[in-house]
């Protein structure tokens, strides 16, 4: 979710079209929706946009970003770390007297746990990968040794962490939710539960989850930070349909869209001065894409997988999402740093498509299968998708399914051969291109379980991404961005993704919750519940 030491400045376009945020109070509570059920929230497995701002309702880590920032701060750490002076290595000192909802104090040895845990292939942690780095970290995962080397206490507050070579963004890593510090004693009793049965640090406690209806979250009266939170409780309603959660909130039974503002209605909205004051919206740092398999059938060729991203008329899609969308020219966003402006992408061009895929030897086409998720309009996306496929001789079958079975397909080997990703699109962790490579389109990611969904793999490219990594010397920052811009005008080449948009997000709050763009779509948390508050 985040980068340090050579960290760009990221220029968010934030706009609000309501009012300025009244003064936050105590008390009270909220109401938010989703159409899909929480898949866990266990911060070493749970990673996407909804799962990932409910965890920091119930965990802290030892660093997080000033609210509507992407500057680090430290959380459970007392101060930054100091860092040695080759940058690889870290020493951290806890904040004495924090405790877990269960009353116990954090202490050091419960960082060494929770990072060696995200490591440990038992845990099935996407984020894995982001630790490797970490010395003894890949004897560990392979078995060969029983401990991670480069995780030392120092004390009962002090945690050192070596890497065997430095990570330009190795502190931003150290800010994501899988380093969110959780208690070995609560894993151990919930065992493969702890998902739904979390202990963590932070500003709420789960107190009530029937699952598939609502999760209810209430007060930690012994929060650490002060002042925090402002609500007493929140409660997240899962199963709304948007059009239904819309009418909720407009009748005041519902305080926040999680799904934002639903397609039916956005004209009707955005257009309506009464709910001006209602919505914000800001430019994401994201992308939204197909993703293609390279290990399945003709998109093992990558002349076909270029065939397709030529096929495909984005300016049809920005069309159904009503235009809240930046066409993508490449798979970085405008607003992430090493991003290519001259980038030129595929040119929408179904004559040359087909020409690609005679040349391919599927003169005649082919069948596949397109898998999307349920929550509108990402079917009617599927559907203008297959429609432009079909133009070219290619039979895309559409899948439409809840997202957690999508996800699933997707991060199962040869089983989907096309994913639209809308509802998932990439959005940064952190603020540096090397969160658009490492967990996405590289050869560690490219495992199942992964979010390599092409299942690509490409050493060289891996080289030169930790060679990049490895750039941490004052005045490297530029040749660094310049790296990575290169390496993803090569993985372009590949065509392993159709890059369509990068989202322009719109949210829509009720009357009496109080809470702007820093709180509700901050850059990285995208929704800071502890923030919030209501007009009572």
């Amino acid at each position: 979710m985040k980068r340090k030491t050579l960290m760009v400045a990221v220029s968010l376009l934030l706009v609000s079209l309501g009012a300025a945020s009244a003064a936050p109070t105590r008390g009270g509570s909220m109401v938010v929706s989703y159409k899909d059920d929480v898949t866990t929230l266990d911060p070493a497995i749970g990673y996407d946009l909804q799962n990932w701002p409910i965890e920091k309702m119930l965990f802290d880590g030892l660093l997080d970003y000033a609210v509507g920032t992407t500057r680090l701060e430290p959380r459970l750490a007392a101060s930054m770390p100091k860092v040695s002076a080759d940058g690889k290595t870290y020493t951290f000192t806890l904040r004495p007297g924090v405790k877990f909802q269960n009353g116990r104090e954090v202490v050091a040895s419960d960082v060494i746990y929770t990072l060696t845990r995200v490591l440990d292939p038992k845990t099935k942690s996407p984020g894995q990968s982001f630790y490797t780095s970490i010395s003894g970290a890949q004897a560990f995962i392979d078995g060969k040794a029983k401990t991670v080397t480069g995780l030392k206490a120092a004390g009962k507050y002090g945690v050192t962490i070596s890497l065997d070579a430095p990570n330009a963004a190795f502190l931003n890593i150290m800010a994501m939710n899988f380093a969110y510090v959780v208690p070995k004693e609560e894993v151990a009793k919930a065992g493969a539960d702890f998902g739904h049965k979390p202990v963590g640090t932070g500003p709420f406690r789960l107190t009530s989850w029937p699952s598939g209806q609502q999760l209810v979250f209430e007060r930690n009266p012994n929060y650490f930070y002060a002042n925090l939170p402002y609500l007493d409780k929140v409660t997240v309603k899962v199963g709304l349909d948007p059009s239904v959660a819309f009418l909720s909130l407009t009748r005041g039974e519902v305080d926040l869209l999680g799904d934002g503002i639903p397609p039916a209605q956005f004209l009707q909205v955005v257009h309506d001065p009464r709910y001006k004051a209602n919505v914000l919206m800001r430019t994401n740092v994201n992308t939204s894409y197909i993703s293609l398999n390279t290990g399945v059938g003709p998109l093992k060729d990558v002349r076909v997988r270029q065939a397709i991203n030529m096929a495909i008329n984005k300016t049809k899609v920005l069309r159904i999402i009503n235009g809240r969308g930046e066409l993508a020219k490449g798979y970085l966003p405008p607003l992430m740093p090493g991003y290519d402006p001259a980038a030129s992408g595929y040119k929408y061009d179904p004559a040359a498509a087909r020409a690609l895929l005679k040349a391919a030897g599927y003169a005649g086409g082919f069948d596949t299968t397109l898998y999307t998720t349920s929550t509108d309009p990402n079917p009617r996306i599927a559907q203008s998708l297959q429609q432009d496929l079909a133009a070219v001789g290619i039979r895309a079958s559409i899948k439409s399914q809840a997202q957690s079975t999508v996800v699933e397909a997707a991060s199962t080997k040869a089983t989907a051969p096309m994913v639209w990703s809308g509802g998932m699109a990439w959005t940064q962790d952190y603020p540096d291109p090397s969160d658009f490579y490492w967990p996405i389109l590289s050869c560690k990611s490219a495992v199942q379980g992964g979010w390599n969904w092409a299942f690509y793999c490409d050493k060289a490219l891996d080289a030169r991404a930790e060679k990049a990594d490895q750039m941490v010397a004052p005045g490297q920052s530029a040749a660094r961005l310049k790296e990575y811009a290169s390496i993803f005008a090569a993985l372009n080449k590949q065509a392993l993704w159709v890059p369509i948009y990068h989202e322009v997000r719109y949210m829509m709050r009720s009357d009496r919750l109080v809470g702007g763009l820093a709180e509700l779509e901050d850059p990285i948390h995208n929704i800071v519940y502890e923030r919030l508050s209501v007009n009572k």
